[in-house]
C-alpha cells in the first residue's frame, strides 16, 4: 500500500461532520483562492516585498524592479484591488504601502515556509 492513498473503503461519518461545521462559507473560501492568486505573480511579491521596507511610488518601484511605469501601474491596480496595498497622495506624486499588518504577517509566513529546511522525506512511485 502506498502512504498516498487510503486502502480502505469506509468514511469516518463523525469526523466529516465536525470538520464540515467548521468550514468557512464557499464565498468565503473562494475569496480566500482569489487572494492567493494575486500572491501567485513574482512582479506583485517583488512589490510587497520592496513595500515592507518603505512607502514607495510608481517610479520608484519601476526603477527598483527595472521595469515600466505602467507595468508597475497595471500590478498596483491589482494589489490594491486585492486590498493588499493603498495610495497616499502628495501633492502630485502618489506613494504606495501595505493596506496593513496582515499583509506583512502574510508574507513572512510563507518566507517563513520557503525557507524552512526541508523534511527528509521521499514520495514512492
Amino acid at each position: 500500500m502506498s502512504d498516498e492513498f487510503c486502502d480502505c473503503n469506509i468514511t469516518h461519518k463523525e469526523r466529516i461532520e465536525a470538520v464540515r461545521s467548521k468550514l468557512p462559507q464557499e464565498e468565503i473560501l473562494y475569496d480566500l483562492a482569489e487572494l492567493f492568486k494575486v500572491f501567485g505573480d513574482t512582479t506583485r511579491i517583488k512589490i510587497i516585498s520592496a513595500l515592507l521596507e518603505t512607502e514607495l511610488c510608481v517610479c520608484d518601484i519601476a526603477e527598483l524592479l527595472h521595469m515600466s511605469p505602467s507595468s508597475i501601474s497595471h500590478q498596483l491596480r491589482v494589489l490594491r484591488q486585492a486590498r493588499l496595498v493603498k495610495p497616499r497622495k502628495e501633492g502630485k506624486v502618489v506613494f504606495y504601502s501595505l493596506d496593513d499588518d496582515h499583509i506583512k504577517h502574510l508574507f513572512d509566513q510563507g518566507l517563513e515556509h520557503i525557507l524552512e529546511p526541508r523534511g527528509s522525506y521521499h514520495v514512492s512511485a
